[in-house]
């Protein structure tokens, strides 16, 4: 069949299902490309996840090590102890939210353990207290440029979720928005173990 100005009705057709090809080819690259970001997300959490399993590791020997030399300071040990439990706890039921919450606990306990020490010259002096301060150190630091990462992922992640058409297939393929990883305001700052003992 032919319309006026010689176009028929198979260029047409043509056109039409060369239109839908292009549709979903595209639907398909804007699915992979959040697949991939969702993925991103996830690996940053691993490279975190395995952060904190090691520094949990490390505390339990710290503690012990500082009870060795600071006897009657039980109320500090506590706290880091129960802020240890605290970021276990949320890290294994993946919340995000407890687990930002329990890490500012915990690096103020640390910080608050920490200074303390410095009361305790032989502690100071202790091959494996200096050996711990410079491991917890190192795990402080790995966690904080990690939680960068993480957050970013998490924030491209959140931002192509929401913007059209990404908006469309994550909708249809249910995916999710992440939560930051945030510390309290009165811990924004990283527990600076080699400044307390420097």
């Amino acid at each position: 069949m032919q319309f006026t100005g010689g176009v028929t009705l198979d260029i047409i057709f043509y056109i039409f299902i060369a239109a839908i090809a292009i549709a979903f080819v595209y639907g398909v690259m804007l699915y992979n490309s959040l697949v991939d970001i969702k993925h991103s997300v996830s690996q940053a959490w691993s490279n975190i996840d395995i952060l904190l399993k090691q520094r949990h590791d490390e505390l339990p020997k710290l503690v012990e090590t500082c009870k060795q030399y600071m006897g009657f300071e039980q109320e500090t040990l506590k706290q880091v102890i129960a802020a240890r439990s605290q970021v276990a706890s949320a890290r294994e039921a993946g919340n995000i939210g407890a687990l930002g919450a329990a890490e500012s606990s915990l690096r103020i306990g640390l910080g608050n353990l920490f200074a303390v020490a410095e009361d305790y010259p032989e502690l100071k002096a202790s091959e494996k207290f200096q050996h711990l301060q410079v491991r917890i150190t190192g795990l402080e630091n790995s966690i904080a440029d990690r939680r960068e990462f993480y957050n970013e992922a998490v924030k491209i992640n959140n931002v192509r979720i929401e913007q059209f058409p990404d908006v469309i297939i994550a909708n249809w393929f249910k995916f999710k928005p992440r939560d930051l990883l945030e510390f309290s305001d009165a811990d924004k700052q990283d527990v600076n173990i080699g400044r307390l003992f420097g």
